[in-house]
């Protein structure tokens, strides 16, 4: 028979339960500031939901009525200077993170509240409303809302898409020496979620101080905890990582608020992250106005049993047992939170003209500019101002002959010697003499904690950068060992680190590299083929460099790594084997953001292209006979960057274009650029703008067939020929 030995978890995991005794013993501002961010959630929460109700808001309104404990209890535990985001459904949270930091020690529920508190609760409003002076300036609604100001990072509507960013904050904190933590607020549905539970996996490993605060109301939309997950205990999934847990009744304020004062000395004693579970309840459906019962998926005997635990009343009656504050005192500070939401209400509404009486609409001159729609997708480069800029010509220092690869990790040395903000994460980056390729032989041992090999979890890894780089004291360089892995941080990338700045009002830098390659060519196959640049080319918010030289190289990473903005930077294996011009030892450039650079002039064919096909197209092109060729590296490929006086000039003069990549036609750049092409340049073209690309399916493993996959030098000449005739 074999022998067993029960195995117990490494870290703590415990459910917390106040009695009496911690009533009565629990300071009396805490109790009376614990019951004011309950009350001014509430009440909060029900003028949102009447408006909804009248239909005066545009979109989601996620009430977090029933939750407020779970709220209240944490934030209060917090400092201004601790961090918090959360999903969809974080009113509450930003209320009461907004109010901390407003008066951080505390309301007093016996006087008026101050003007800057009704200022946040009107802002607050009126960005769920998506008008001009809400924090996100109307752009995030109900769902995004964003005080970076008071921590409050910013809430997200992606199920678990917040969690990895709120590592990054924590990184950030560790990484600078002082003891802030961060709070990321998730629900029962996030704890199924990939990038969560990457996340949990990864700041366990790296001791990182943030909390991962389960609201568990019980419902993802209609669906059963019970029905969604194995172990209905969410708090189960801490020990698992190695993470200390609690669980505790979120409907009880108190024990939050215990709970998470334990959580948070946990942490910023450097024992890493904590995971706390409340166990709460959302009285109203998913969205809007009305109870779950009325779609069916709850009963009201459950929506009642849960009410009779409101929070809000459990803060009246605890407050009156401790003879801290009356009920009629309790009624009076709602009556005075309801005064202040229907003063807010008047300042922003107005009768609707020619409706029936009572029928109201927001004032029309609230409303953001039409012409903001898309002021702030990306930095306007101001960060450019006093570098040092030069293109080919211009270029004064010397030349030489330098192998691809070793430009790579020399630039970021230089960089990382001249710039201790820059930060380096990957996988296996700091072992295998510079990761799998070299591209960063030498950084980990010449910046101890600054070159961070993380574990396979690229969602969590890019996420937890676009939490650094968002937090701003730091500038993180990401490296995905091949471009296909991408699709595996999709969220993180497009949704998130993308879109950030201008979801949030336009004004947030997100200054990130992410280093990546195509590998066609190398016998990897399909899924570590691809070429990202017609992905990212329709993704807002990227800008992307493909360097083809050694020289562009460095200076292209320059401006990458100066740029404000998620830049994309494309790398191809052929050329990390070639060699080329490159500097000899000044590595202290930056290349034009928005040049082209002109490698063949001509006068019968424009060829744009970019990386290592830059070099297959000058190769087609000396192989031609009577046929000259103009070709252009476009270098940058994002839609702001695309050089378009080069291209135009060039076109004007030769009056046909050829597109030259290698990718598979389905992610093919080269359509997006065609069809950019003929609605800017129609006039001056003799024919549509032709494109050499790969096949419709990406490489196979056979080399036979990988070849006749990919893009080749007879396929240019042929191509080239072809329409010179």
């Amino acid at each position: 028979m074999p022998e067993y030995t029960e195995l117990h978890a490494a870290s703590g995991w415990h459910e917390l339960r106040t009695t009496d005794a911690d009533w009565r013993q629990a300071d009396p501002a805490l109790l009376k500031n614990l019951f004011v961010h309950v009350a001014l959630i509430r009440v909060f929460e029900e003028y949102v939901l009447d408006l909804a109700r009248k239909g005066l808001v545009h979109g989601p309104a996620h009430s977090s009525i029933g939750q407020e404990g779970g709220a209240a209890g944490a934030v209060l535990a917090l400092r201004p200077a601790d961090t918090i985001n959360g999903s969809h459904r974080g009113h509450h949270q930003f209320l009461s993170k907004a109010l901390g930091y407003l008066a951080p020690g505390g309301v007093d529920p016996e006087e008026p509240l101050r003007p800057e508190v009704k200022a946040m609760l009107r802002r607050t409003l009126a960005e769920i409303c998506g008008l001009a002076e809400g924090y996100c300036r109307g752009r995030g609604g109900s769902m995004h809302l964003c005080w970076r100001e008071a921590g409050a990072m910013g809430t997200n509507a992606i199920v678990g898409g917040a969690v990895p960013q709120a590592a990054g904050f924590a990184w950030a904190s560790k990484q600078s020496g002082d003891d802030a933590v961060s709070v990321t607020f998730l629900g029962d549905g996030a704890v199924n979620i990939g990038s969560a539970l990457e996340t949990f996996n990864l700041a366990a490993a790296w001791r990182l101080p943030v909390c991962f605060f389960v609201e568990n109301n019980q419902y993802a939309v209609a669906t059963t905890v019970e029905e969604a997950t194995g172990d209905s205990r969410l708090s189960a999934r801490g020990p698992g990582f190695g993470i200390r847990s609690w669980r505790v009744d979120g409907m009880d304020p108190l024990a939050v608020h215990l709970a998470t004062v334990q959580a948070v000395e946990h942490m910023r004693a450097g024992h890493g992250p904590t995971l706390i579970e409340a166990d709460v309840y959302r009285y109203f459906h998913q969205n809007g106005p009305f109870p779950g019962s009325a779609f069916g998926y709850r009963s009201k005997d459950e929506e009642a049993a849960w009410k009779a635990r409101d929070p809000l009343d459990a803060m009246v009656r605890r407050l009156a047992e401790r003879e801290l504050l009356t009920e009629a005192g309790c009624e009076k500070f709602l009556g005075q939170a309801k005064d202040a939401l229907k003063e807010i209400g008047a300042a922003l509404l107005e009768p609707l003209p020619g409706g029936k009486r009572g029928e109201q609409r927001i004032k029309p001159a609230l409303w953001p500019d039409p012409d903001f729609v898309d002021v702030g997708i990306r930095s306007d480069l101001k960060e450019f101002e006093g570098v040092r800029v030069v293109d080919d010509e211009a270029f004064d220092g010397e030349l030489a002959e330098r192998k691809f690869i070793e430009v790579i990790p020399e630039v970021m040395h230089r960089r990382m010697l001249t710039d201790d903000r820059i930060v380096v994460l990957g996988e296996d980056i700091h072992k295998l003499g510079g990761g799998t390729n070299g591209a960063t032989k030498g950084l980990a041992a010449a910046f101890p904690g600054r070159v961070l090999g993380t574990p396979i979890c690229e969602n969590a890894f890019a996420g937890l950068a676009g939490g650094i780089a968002v937090d701003n004291r730091f500038r993180p360089v990401v490296e995905l060992m091949y471009a296909d892995f991408v699709w595996v941080a999709a969220d993180q990338v497009f949704n998130q680190i993308g879109k950030v700045r201008h979801m949030f009002g336009g004004d947030i830098d997100v200054p990130l590299v992410l280093r990546t390659k195509i590998a066609m060519g190398a016998g990897y196959g399909s899924q570590h083929s691809m070429d990202p640049a017609g992905i990212f080319a329709t993704a807002v918010g990227w800008r992307i460099v493909a360097p083809s030289t050694p020289f562009d190289y460095v200076g292209l990473m320059n401006s990458a790594l100066t740029c404000n903005d998620p830049v994309l930077v494309i790398e191809h294996v052929d050329l990390y084997k070639a060699t080329g011009p490159g500097p000899a030892d000044d590595l202290d450039y930056c290349l034009p953001v928005g040049k082209a650079s002109v490698k063949r002039h001509g006068t019968d064919l424009t060829v744009l292209t970019y990386s290592a096909m830059t070099n297959v197209a000058l190769e087609a092109a000396g192989q031609l006979d009577g046929i000259d060729p103009e070709v252009v590296d476009l270098r940058w490929l994002d839609r702001a960057s695309l050089d378009w006086d080069t291209i135009g000039e060039s076109v004007r003069k030769t009056n046909n274009v050829v597109i030259v990549e290698q990718g598979a036609a389905g992610t093919s750049y080269g359509a997006w650029l065609a069809d950019e092409i003929q609605r800017r340049l129609f006039d001056w073209l003799d024919q549509p703008v032709q494109r050499v690309h790969g096949g419709e399916a990406a490489p196979s493993i056979s080399k036979v067939l990988e070849q006749a996959a990919i893009t080749r030098t007879p396929d240019v000449v042929e191509t080239l020929t072809r329409i010179a005739q």
